[in-house]
């Protein structure tokens, strides 16, 4: 069975079909979505079962997981990441919502939902409002990863319909939320307390230098 197409407004997300999206992720759904950078692939983070299947179709060993995890704010962050000291709380209310990747240590509630031992999280609130309305009405992160072109020189594909061509029979939904970007988030490493930026994307790293 084919998966479903559905096309949502960018700006102003139709909540009836935001609602469709999370019912397709609380029921173990792969999804394809649009983000403030590159589209994304990704399940609910607390359903194992998906998480396992979104290894399958990344050709990943669970223990090998290097994946984001879409939250809807900074509060729903703390659950994930092990501490967050004062001045880094200040510079991620300063750069959240927005194009970035932080990696941080994990708290001991992550290997408990994934059954992994992961030392780092990277956590991501993008600056989309279809994703922050999913994972909000979810009320559970999503755990997710980049959709990549099988093209390196192009690396990452922008066109949701030739998404949908590509991934239509291994996942369950593709978002339609408009051309992807094609240039990822900058990473930014806090484990050693201090922002060291491990990839320079579309999220300006001054704010780190």
């Amino acid at each position: 069975m084919a998966a479903e197409l559905l096309k949502i407004h960018p700006v102003n997300p139709e909540p009836r079909k935001i609602s469709r999206t999370a019912e397709v992720l609380a029921a173990g759904g792969i999804l394809v979505y649009p983000t403030d950078t590159v589209y994304g692939i990704g399940c609910d983070l607390h359903n194992r079962r998906a998480v396992e299947r979104l290894c399958r179709i990344l050709d990943l060993k669970p223990h090998k997981l290097d994946l984001s995890f879409i939250c809807s704010d900074l509060s729903n962050i703390a659950l994930y990441v092990k501490r967050i000291d004062t001045p880094v709380f200040k510079i991620l209310k300063k750069a959240l919502p927005g194009p970035y990747t932080f990696i941080f240590e994990s708290s001991s509630e992550v290997p408990k939902i994934l059954d992994i031992n992961k030392k780092t999280v990277g956590i991501r609130i993008p600056d989309h409002p279809i994703p922050r309305a999913i994972v909000h009405l979810l009320q559970r992160p999503l755990i997710t990863s980049s959709v990549k072109d099988d093209d390196h020189i192009k690396q990452y594909t922008t066109d949701p319909e030739e998404m949908y061509e590509d991934f239509k029979h291994v996942v369950d939904m593709v978002i339609d939320g408009g051309p992807g970007g094609h240039v990822p988030s900058t990473v930014v490493d806090f484990t050693s307390g201090e922002g060291v930026v491990t990839r320079q994307g579309l999220g300006d790293y001054s704010l780190f230098a």
